[in-house]
């Protein structure tokens, strides 16, 4: 297995760099690599259950990058570890048009949610949502988190506050959960007021966005009714 893959410039490092940056302030865990047929596709949890009896959502931001080689792989590593090597390639940078090559940091294999494979094929559109409903209620989301939890509150009770408020279905939309808001919000998904399609196969639900997907994986129930 490659213990590399190469950008095809300094843009793309930089961009790269950016989200995980956003997905390591949400979730400072583990991100997800898998390479194949010259495009790199990084997989970053922004909820997910901690336990059987947690409901909360599983909730994933998702972009993909181009890559100078077809080499195939499907990592998990540290964020912060290879954030660190990003910024340290950036400050590498000579010609900012030729290709970069970033090296993989150590693997870790007890991240529950990378078990999880969302499907690549076989999506259903559906109707368009506006953008700012989705910021409106990551706002509104955020506020009450904030509100519901004070300095010093044990990890469980967070857990079930966050688990309570971003698993409530949006206000018609209501197979798509405010958790799906606060990612797009937070990973940089949204802005300028654009649309955000939709689409559905079993039990995931897909939000695209010119800038990034947001995917939620649900029960079993089809939208179609």
């Amino acid at each position: 297995m490659s213990q590399t893959f190469s950008l095809v410039d300094s843009l793309s490092l930089g961009d790269l760099q950016v989200f995980l940056g956003r997905a390591a302030r949400v979730e400072d865990g583990s991100v997800r690599l898998i390479a194949g047929s010259g495009v790199l596709a990084v997989y970053v949890a922004v909820l997910h259950p901690s336990g059987l009896l947690d409901e909360s959502p599983t909730v994933l931001g998702l972009r993909t990058f181009a890559l100078t080689t077809r080499d195939s792989f499907d990592v998990v590593v540290p964020i912060r570890s290879l954030v660190e090597r990003l910024v340290r390639l950036q400050s590498e940078v000579v010609d900012p048009t030729a290709a970069v090559t970033v090296t993989l940091p150590m693997q870790v294999n007890t991240v529950t949610w990378t078990a999880i494979s969302p499907p690549r094929g076989g999506w259903t559109r559906l109707e368009e949502v506006d953008g700012s409903l989705l910021e409106t209620v990551a706002a509104a989301g955020i506020a009450e988190v904030a509100e519901a939890i004070p300095t010093g509150t044990g990890e469980q009770i967070v857990q079930r506050v966050r688990s309570e408020v971003w698993g409530r279905p949006i206000a018609g939309l209501e197979y798509v959960p405010a958790g799906a808001a606060f990612a797009a919000v937070s990973l940089g998904f949204l802005g300028g007021g654009d649309a955000v399609r939709l689409f559905e196969t079993g039990p995931w639900t897909r939000l695209t966005s010119q800038r990034g997907h947001v995917l939620v994986k649900r029960r079993a129930w089809s939208l179609r009714r």
